[in-house]
């Protein structure tokens, strides 16, 4: 089988780069020679009929993904499939499922069966799920377990899938010697760290990598390769062991590229404001552009109940200096499982990060959108601005709850400026040749 990024390679105009191309109002042929490099990723597993393709890339607009999944403590495959219809509902370009629960297998499913959006998955999580059923330890898991739940998703239809191939033996020993504040807040790291120190092994991930090529190309998913030694602090932000891990993922980009199958890069969780453009451009390079999915990053670890805020301060600049894929923070974050009401706090904040790069990044291309609904605003046309707002239903609420009589908003009133440069400046404004306002 071809896969997408062969087909690219070959210069076969598959009719996903068309759906993208259109998607983003730009020539399909710019879509199949970033595809060809690695540096656009087109998710869609092949067993997978209902997918609308998307770009995921340099050139593109920013993609926002949205997290939902049970947990041992709460299990509700009605409510996790709802969850990931509102994220979509919201502005959600992807979703994973990150359930941990014994209805995991049925959730997945379900959210793949809902969804027209590519869907993604950490198959360890399953793995390590039945490890501890079968044996009673995550440890004690082996490389058939591993692959095994990496086919099972391939086979559920899942379009891209997190693999931590980057932990390695020696990059856990650097943790030992230099400890963190948070250490391992990556629940696949940890359990590959894990396994890595009770097993004196490295990582099964790693050490069966070209398998789960294999598997990958087979299946035509793409590969997330994940940061499982991301910071979970900004004093643990760009240490050796991220950076050893950043080295190693760089390596698995080429060797993914080799074997026909498309990859994703993810990124650090928790940095500082002053060093997120530099780790991006530093990061672009070491992984040979490939495109790049970050957790923000969270900006400072003080506001929980608030995360979605410390992300979209992060994310904007991330995207600004060129990731490409944004990961959702809720307002649960660091406190429990996300229910709806933060689901679509998490989305719409995540959302304004990434256009709010993409003025930077896609310029007069992306700044359209914000000269559309001010020219909207200038002329108090209201319909029209809620019909560009982000979140039209909330911009209209707000407006209507305290209504004025004035056709402005309850601010102002009578004194909204643009009233009065329409009343009184009327004149002034024609014999200057300007155009009027309302």
């Amino acid at each position: 089988m071809t896969t997408i990024l062969e087909s690219a390679r070959r210069g076969v105009m598959l009719e996903e780069f068309r759906a993208v191309a259109a998607r983003e109002d730009v020539d399909p042929h710019f879509v199949l020679r970033g595809v060809a490099a690695g540096r656009i990723v087109v998710p869609k597993n092949v067993v997978r009929d209902n997918v609308d393709p998307i770009g995921i890339g340099e050139g593109l607009k920013a993609k926002v993904n949205a997290n939902v999944g049970s947990s041992v403590d709460f299990s509700d495959i009605g409510i996790e499939v709802e969850k990931a219809k509102l994220a979509v509902r919201y502005g959600a370009d992807t979703v994973m499922d990150l359930s941990t629960s014994d209805q995991m297998d049925e959730i997945r499913r379900a959210i793949i069966e809902s969804l027209t959006v590519p869907v993604g998955t950490v198959p360890i999580y399953e793995a390590a799920h039945r490890a501890i059923r079968k044996y009673g330890s995550i440890v004690h898991m082996d490389v058939d377990d591993i692959l095994n739940a990496i086919e099972l998703h391939a086979k559920d239809g899942v379009d891209f899938m997190t693999i931590h191939a980057g932990v390695t033996k020696s990059a856990v020993e650097l943790l030992k010697k230099h400890p963190r504040v948070a250490g391992i807040v990556s629940r696949g790291g940890a359990f590959i760290a894990a396994w890595i120190i009770h097993n004196e092994r490295e990582n099964p991930l790693l050490e069966n990598y070209e398998l789960i090529l294999d598997l990958a190309r087979e299946y035509d998913f793409a590969i997330s390769l994940g940061d499982g030694l991301r910071p979970g602090c900004q004093a643990d932000a760009n240490d050796i062991a991220q950076m050893s891990e950043l080295l190693t993922v760089g390596k698995l980009v080429k060797q993914s590229r080799a074997h026909g199958v498309q990859v994703i890069v993810e990124g650090p969780g928790h940095m500082p404001i002053n060093q997120i453009e530099h780790h991006v451009r530093q990061a672009k390079i070491i992984v040979d552009h490939a495109p790049l999915y970050t957790l923000g990053p969270i900006v400072t670890d003080v506001a929980p109940g608030y995360d979605h805020i410390t992300l979209a301060i992060g994310g904007a600049l991330a995207v600004a200096a060129g990731v490409d894929f944004l990961c959702a923070v809720y307002p649960s974050e660091h406190l429990g499982i996300p229910l709806l009401e933060d689901i679509k706090q998490g989305i719409i904040a995540s959302k304004i990060a990434a256009h709010a790069g993409d003025i930077v990044r896609l310029g007069e291309k992306a700044l359209k959108w914000d000269l559309e609904i001010s020219r909207a605003r200038a002329a108090l046309d209201w319909e029209t601005q809620f019909k560009l707002a982000l979140d039209p239903e909330t911009a209209r609420d707000i407006h209507e709850r305290v209504p004025s009589k004035s056709g402005a908003c309850s601010v102002c009133g009578d004194y909204c400026v643009y009233l009065i440069l329409s009343r009184f400046l009327e004149s002034g404004v024609k014999k200057q040749g300007l155009r009027r306002i309302t």
